[in-house]
């Protein structure tokens, strides 16, 4: 089990776990890693003890994410996730809510690479129930903040495939533009799928948080 080039597309629309929160939250644990927080949402490494709450979400959302992507539904392939995400080339990254610490879905940045490129992969999925809530909309923003402001990444690359409308508007409005078109490029529920190239670069990025006022420091 791999989910670490999922497909853009079940992140626009719409997934639960207790976690960390940000420094200064009243009544909430204390930042991890990558424990940036936003308006209702903040991001935290997935956990072992995430495994029963992440599994049942993604398990009861697989008719939602299909055909735009594949996650973790069994125990199995979610501790195979939890080996990725401590790997240096991959960033895993639990969406949470502040109200209940419940987990609403996964970002993923994948195939990290440094020298030349400095860029990765950027995947997600939302559990069903929480979708089309505006919840992944503010968390890209801080998966952005980090991919840019704390890994110094140059470029990150987002696969949809078309027709995905949601995920396109959900990319487009962080500020990624299509670069291209790449036919049976990932294959998910068994079949290669087309794909399109949305990317930003660090530079759109820092122009788009400048105009919008969002932080740029690590």
């Amino acid at each position: 089990m791999r989910i670490a080039r999922v497909s853009l597309g079940a992140a626009a629309r719409g997934m639960t776990r207790q976690g960390d929160a940000t420094a200064g939250q009243v009544g909430q644990p204390a930042p991890t890693p990558h424990g940036a927080a936003s308006g209702r949402v903040y991001l935290r490494p997935p956990q072992r003890s995430d495994r029963a709450e992440f599994v049942a979400l993604m398990r009861a959302s697989r008719p939602f994410h299909r055909p735009w992507a594949t996650a973790p539904t069994d125990d199995e392939a979610f501790d195979a996730y939890l080996v990725d995400s401590r790997r240096p080339d991959f960033e895993a990254m639990l969406v949470c809510r502040f109200e209940d610490r419940a987990i609403l879905g996964f970002f993923n940045l994948s195939h990290i690479t440094r020298g030349s490129l400095q860029s990765a992969y950027l995947g997600y999925a939302v559990g069903s129930t929480f979708a089309r809530q505006g919840y992944m909309r503010e968390a890209i923003e801080l998966v952005l903040h980090h991919a840019f402001a704390g890994l110094r990444l140059h470029r990150i690359e987002a696969n949809i495939q078309p027709g995905n409308d949601a995920s396109i508007a959900l990319a487009r409005g962080a500020g990624f533009s299509r670069e291209g078109f790449s036919p049976r490029y990932l294959k998910i529920g068994g079949r290669w799928r087309d794909h399109e190239r949305w990317a930003i670069l660090d530079e759109d990025w820092l122009a788009r948080a400048a105009q919008l006022g969002l932080p740029t420091e690590p």
